[in-house]
């Protein structure tokens, strides 16, 4: 019934009733006939009505003689003229004639003003189902400056700990610590040591911030009020820094305490980065935020936990020590870590005994949580989908490559230069990776088309990474353009199918120069910015810290790497023409290829005549056991380079032959 109140059907039927109560009056049960004054005054002169009755305003009404007939007519002055009141007078005497005069009525002032009441109501009904809608609903509709945070307390049924928790050891030592202040603070206090006030948790998406504030919320035994950052803007100004000052009025009155803020990017952006640096209501919430947690307000054993993606973008008033003292970085597991998450999410999976969760971490280098998390739940639902009882090695083998790249499209009809040229060009890819000495070995080669590839080159690092050498970029961008070599050698002509391999030889070689500094002509030093600024505002306000002299010549060493590039990976592929041909034409028989395949194909050992189907099978579960062939083998070596890889982390490398519709073709 509340519900039913608070929606707006309830509103439909007030009006409704409201106006029935004024138009009652208007609504009458019996049968009325306008006739002509002229007809009626006829009937009146033949003694053809039996009554009458002349009412205030003009109105007659009566019934004619022998029916039942009811009529009405509008006389006005006419009434009360001589001629029609002497014939109506005489005939009343007579007795032919029944005939009466209403009286004025008088309106009760209450029905008077109804008809303004209504229209008031309707007013007001429509304001509040608009306040819903810009609320989102819910009951609090007059609570705009009203904090939306949800306090999670301890019964709660679905409770998350730290043991729920895998691969973020010192990231959960750093947040016991302040569970452990909560639950006995007066150690600390012995000490005269001062708890952070906030703690911000920085990390790419799908490591595992946000679900790693709800094991703190599970293990602090304390309220825990957990809001986003998008709660507190508002489209009514005012409200969001109201929430803000309701948000910590609640939590002083439950201290000590824990605020958790997701997503605080959405508030905490840089002041006076939009166009006029104005002065907008997101600035205000944040105005508040940050007199909150370090003002002239004291907020003892109230914690504040933030998480973002976008570090690069927050005031640096919010970043300051009495604010935010701490920043936990939450990146991406590594191949201890992620073996423990594949535990965590395969606990209730019902796994074949031919999986091994430790081959999975090596197989999946560069996977956040939440890949690992989609990627077992892929292959339980591949599992299901063919109607088995157990998730196999070679169903997650499957759902690797479907996370990845995306699903395999087997019914798509490809003609046979289409083919030809995607074997080639893949075989490119293949033969540059494996004769080379840093890249990583091949471990599934493929022309079926798979989401918007037409065919890709799947490599795995043999372990984690976290650096980058100048060679090993090189050698890379020789692999990437492998496939665009291959055609025009083979071919004599180049496609399409290139396109992604040419914008990530691009950006690789634009990093080494302004980001990187692997070029001997410019020097040691950086140019550009890194910070990736999304602000209109401060892009009309920046300038490149290099002139256009220094641009030119940016250009010119990228045009001079990658031709370089493009001329090595000519010559490696010349000088493999063989092997190109036996990959190639290997591709055209089998169309997928995995490790143990390859290195037949590339050693020209592959036999092309036998059995399609059988051969696959047979090797169908070799990824993640492929190695290098004997020939291209090397030694792992440390090196001194302290940048990271080109794209941030590491992990699984595929090298794709992009299909590109003709409506897409530039």
């Amino acid at each position: 019934m509340k519900k039913f109140l608070q929606g707006t059907m309830f509103y439909i039927a007030l009006i409704f009733v409201i106006m029935s109560l004024v138009f009652i009056q208007s609504n009458s049960t019996s049968k009325v006939e306008k006739i002509p004054f002229s007809e009626f005054y006829t009937s009146i002169l033949e003694h053809k009505v039996s009554e009458v009755e002349i009412q205030d305003n003009g109105m007659i009404q009566g019934n004619m003689a022998g029916s039942d007939k009811v009529f009405t007519t509008y006389a006005g002055y006419l009434a009360k003229t001589d001629g029609l009141t002497k014939e109506i007078l005489e005939q009343t005497q007579q007795g032919v004639l029944k005939s009466k005069v209403k009286e004025p009525t008088q309106t009760h002032w209450i029905l008077d003003l109804l008809p303004m009441v209504m229209l008031i109501l309707i007013i007001v009904a429509f304001w509040f189902i608009f306040v819903q809608q810009a609320q989102g609903g819910g009951s609090k509709v007059m609570g705009f400056g009203k904090s939306r945070a949800k306090l999670h307390k301890e019964d709660e049924n679905i409770k998350i700990t730290f043991n729920d928790v895998a691969g973020l050891q010192e990231e959960k030592e750093e947040l016991k610590e302040i569970v452990d202040f909560l639950r006995s603070p007066q150690k600390y206090w012995n000490l005269g040591a001062r708890i952070p006030k906030g703690i911000l948790m920085v990390g790419p998406p799908g490591t595992g911030k946000t679900y790693l504030s709800k094991a703190v919320a599970g293990e602090a035994g304390v309220p825990f009020y957990s809001i986003s950052g998008s709660d507190f803007v508002e489209m009514f100004v005012g409200v969001g820094a109201s929430r803000v000052r309701d948000l910590f009025e609640q939590a002083k009155k439950t201290a000590p305490c824990i605020i958790f803020i997701d997503e605080i990017d959405a508030v905490g952006r840089k002041r006076g980065a939009g166009l006029g640096g104005g002065h907008d209501e997101r600035e205000q919430t944040l105005n508040q935020l940050l007199v909150e947690m370090d003002g002239f307000r004291v907020n003892e054993s109230i914690i504040v936990m933030a998480a973002t993606n976008r570090p690069d973008i927050l005031d640096p008033a919010l970043l300051r020590p009495g604010r935010f003292d701490r920043q936990v970085m939450v990146g991406s597991p590594d191949v201890k870590g992620r073996e423990e998450i594949l535990k965590v999410h395969s606990r209730k999976k019902p796994l074949a005994e031919d999986v091994d969760l430790k081959v999975i971490a090596r197989g999946t280098a560069g996977f956040t949580a939440a890949d690992i998390e989609n990627l077992m739940n892929e292959a339980a639902l591949l599992t299901a989908r063919n109607n088995g009882t157990k998730i196999k090695m070679q169903t997650i083998e499957e759902a690797i490559v479907k996370t990845i790249v995306g699903l395999a499209k087997k019914s798509r009809i490809i003609t046979e230069d289409e083919k030809k040229l995607t074997a080639y060009h893949e075989a490119g890819h293949a033969i540059l990776a494996t004769v080379q000495k840093f890249c990583d070995p091949v471990h599934q080669v493929t022309i079926i088309p798979r989401g918007m590839a037409g065919g890709f080159t799947m490599s795995r690092p043999q372990e984690d990474r976290y650096y980058t050498t100048k060679q090993e970029l090189k050698e890379k961008m020789v692999e990437l353009l492998g496939g665009r070599v291959a055609e025009e050698l083979i071919l004599e002509d180049v496609s399409t199918g290139a396109s992604n391999d040419l914008e990530r030889v691009a950006k690789i070689a634009r990093a080494m120069v302004t980001t990187y500094a692997m070029t001997d002509k410019l020097g040691a030093m950086a140019y550009g910015d890194s910070s990736d600024e999304v602000f209109l505002g401060k892009d009309f306000t920046t300038k490149p810290n290099y002139s256009e002299e220094v641009a030119s010549q940016i250009d010119h060493e990228i045009k001079i790497i990658v031709d370089e590039a493009y001329a090595t990976a000519r010559k490696l592929l010349q000088e493999n023409i063989d092997r190109l041909h036996n990959v190639a034409q290997a591709l055209m028989v089998y169309e997928t290829l995995d490790s143990e395949q390859f290195k037949k194909a590339f050693n020209g050992e592959l036999d092309l005549n036998e059995d399609v189907e059988e051969s696959i099978s047979e090797g169908a579960d070799t990824f993640f056991d492929g190695e290098k062939s004997d020939d291209a083998k090397v030694s792992d070596e440390n090196s001194d380079i302290s940048e990271t890889p080109i794209n941030g982390e590491t992990g699984v490398v595929v090298d794709v032959t992009t299909s590109v519709d003709a409506s897409e073709q530039k």
